[in-house]
């Protein structure tokens, strides 16, 4: 009877206390007459759960920490217990009872009484614990349900202040630069959050970069290099007073000095982020300790509109540039058609076709090229387009009402390449009658095209050298040096980065014509070029004669698509060429084209099976062209220096004579 009025004793007492330490003498008080003991003490649990921390004691030198990762004085804290007092002998406690305390069916704590008696308790005295531990669990909610509504109504005042502020929404929304209205932001949060300045500033690694500021009564600084990065990586931190704390800054070293000398005692600094941007918002005071824990909420909400407005500010500036990214590839892909188009108009210099993707990237490398004067190495196999590429250039340069002048290096010997490039001034060699200007003095003021650039002799390299270190040259038996006013595009089939190694190439002007390099990729990896190629050409060919051919049947198609094209793009056309001559206005079929390898199902499987097929076509060709060199040439997709090398090869050089 005596233990049930001692409960009811501890209703009221629980009821009107707002915080359990306030009472808890009285608890254990009136807990005596129903356990008795000489001590009682209440731990809880820590917020990260791993720790049991002293929370009311009626002791004098009770420790502060009873137990650490599960290892405590107490067996098993959630479940009541008696127990030997072993960590009490130095307070002259012997022994103990336990019984934990929980909200919700939550463990949040340990009930414990002590006693100096040995074996004061028995397994009857655990539920009378557990129900005094569960009148303090109701205590303990109490009070966090009291803390909690005062937190709530100190944060929902400040910040009903602050939502409430048509001025700030006004000030922050729409804005695209928060600099412009920052100033405007500090008086409005000065109303719940005052402060002397406030500024904004960029977080980089261990630098602050500062955005904004709400005045210039300030010690001027843009970039402040910290002392300890580590510290602002936390939400917020205070600085009290800044005759006392250090703000641990390496440069400028004397900014705190410059800060106390303006007056300024007290610091609040939040961290917030925008996308990726780290934030940091602060805010200012004359007065020493005028900012605290409680100033975090109201002024991470001002820092999170400010992250929001600098987050718009940054979208907008990302949207700006992906639609002028946009519009500069649309514009750029307009001015690739047009030109390909302008370059289609213009007979006998070749077509720009193909919708490829490996085809669209040359021509959208050629015209981004084109709008400087850089030197331009343009790289791939034989007949594969490079002149038309370098014709697409010059047609979209500045240059482009210049004049375009193509000379191949390999088919002239050295002598004459050399006074065909720089020109020749009378009685320079036997049989210069009169004076003759070069290729470069015929591309002013627009390009000079040089083909098969790797077959320039060594002279001749270390003159052209001159030529784009310099840009002037002499005439050979010339002493007046004139200027080169041209932009130069050079073209090889070859290696050029081999030809160095194996020093048939000078590495300087190999560095100086290599300032952009465009790959042509061969047609066998344009397979979806070929019958655009195909027609292209078809209607070319068909103007010139007097019966065009009809088209192309199912089986000639897919002989082209089969074909490897080892000469490429010219080798079409003049297959193709050669087959409407044959079809004689008709349809052309796969016989008519007469491609070696486009009936076999498998690559042929030996070089000596290669030579036998190559050596075949070279002489049928060759008789079919009457023995002329240059036509034979020109249909086996060929350059004049290859077809020779092939004719010594196989021995056919003489045959037209035999």
């Amino acid at each position: 009877m005596a233990a049930l009025e001692a409960f009811h004793d501890l209703l009221p007492a629980l009821a009107r206390a707002l915080d359990v330490r306030e009472v808890f003498q009285h608890l254990s008080t009136v807990a005596a007459r129903i356990v008795p003991h000489d001590e009682a003490n209440l731990a809880v649990l820590t917020e990260g759960g791993s720790h049991f921390r002293l929370f009311a004691s009626t002791g004098d030198d009770a420790p502060e920490l009873l137990c650490r990762d599960d290892r405590c004085i107490l067996r098993d804290p959630s479940q009541p217990h008696v127990f030997e007092a072993v960590t009490g002998y130095s307070r002259g406690l012997r022994s103990g009872i336990s019984a934990p305390v929980r909200i919700e069916d939550k463990l949040i704590g340990v009930f414990a009484l002590l006693s100096r008696r040995p074996d004061a308790y028995s397994t009857q005295d655990l539920t009378l614990v557990q129900r005094l531990a569960d009148y303090v669990a109701v205590g303990l909610s109490h009070q966090r349900l009291a803390e909690a509504a005062r937190r709530a109504a100190v944060e929902r005042e400040r910040g009903e202040n602050l939502e409430s502020s048509v001025d700030l929404l006004r000030a922050i929304s729409g804005v695209l630069d928060i600099r412009t209205v920052f100033p405007r932001i500090s008086e409005i949060t000065n109303r719940v959050l005052p402060h002397e300045r406030m500024s904004m500033a960029f977080y980089d690694r261990d630098e602050v970069i500062l955005q904004a500021a709400s005045n210039d009564e300030f010690p001027h600084f843009k970039r402040v290099k910290l002392g300890d990065p580590s510290r602002h990586a936390d939400e917020f931190f205070v600085v009290d007073d800044l005759t006392r704390q250090s703000l641990l800054v390496l440069e400028p070293a004397d900014l705190q000095d410059r800060l106390i000398a303006a007056g300024y005692r007290s610091l609040l600094a939040v961290h917030t982020s925008a996308r990726d941007q780290a934030i940091g918002l602060h805010f200012w005071s004359k007065q020493p300790n005028a900012f605290g824990a409680g100033d975090f909420p109201i002024a991470r909400r001002v820092a999170d509109h400010v992250a929001l407005a600098v987050s718009h500010e940054q979208l907008a500036e990302a949207a700006s540039q992906v639609a002028e990214a946009h519009a500069r590839a649309e514009r750029l892909e307009l001015r690739v058609r047009t030109l390909a188009e302008e370059l289609d108009l213009k007979a006998g210099h070749g077509r720009a076709v193909g919708e490829s993707e490996q085809w669209k990237d040359v021509l959208k490398k050629a015209t981004q090229v084109a709008a400087t004067d850089t030197t331009v190495l343009l790289s791939g196999e034989s007949g594969t387009g490079k002149e038309v590429a370098a014709r697409l250039i010059h047609r979209a340069s500045a240059r482009k009402d210049g004049p375009f002048v193509a000379l191949n290096c390999a088919a002239l010997p050295e002598q004459l390449l050399e006074s065909e490039l720089f020109g020749y001034e009378r009685g320079a060699f036997t049989g210069a009658q009169q004076s003759k200007p070069g290729q470069i003095e015929l591309a002013s003021g627009g390009v000079l095209f040089l083909d098969e650039v790797s077959e320039m002799s060594p002279s001749a390299q270390a003159k052209f050298l001159r030529v784009l270190q310099e840009r002037e040259f002499q005439r050979l038996g010339g002493t007046r040096p004139q200027k080169a006013n041209i932009r130069v595009i050079a073209a090889t089939n070859r290696d050029l980065r081999k030809a160095v190694e194996r020093g048939d190439f000078r590495e300087d002007l190999y560095y100086r014509l290599q300032v952009f390099d465009i790959q042509i990729p061969p047609l066998r990896h344009r397979k979806d070029d070929i019958l655009l190629l195909a027609d292209a050409f078809l209607q070319d060919i068909g103007k010139s004669f007097g019966r065009p051919p009809a088209g192309l049947t199912r089986d000639a198609k897919d002989a082209l698509l089969r074909h490897e094209w080892p000469g490429n793009v010219r080798e079409l056309r003049n297959a193709l060429e050669r087959a409407a001559i044959l079809c004689e206005g008709g349809l052309i079929s796969s016989q008519h084209l007469s491609l070696q390898t486009a009936e076999r199902p498998a690559p042929v499987s030996t070089t000596t099976d290669l030579n036998v097929v190559e050596r075949g076509t070279i002489e049928q060709v060759m008789r079919e062209s009457g023995w002329n060199k240059a036509k034979a040439a020109q249909r086996l997709g060929l350059s004049r220096t290859q077809l020779y090398t092939r004719l010594r090869k196989y021995d056919l050089d003489k045959r037209a004579y035999s």
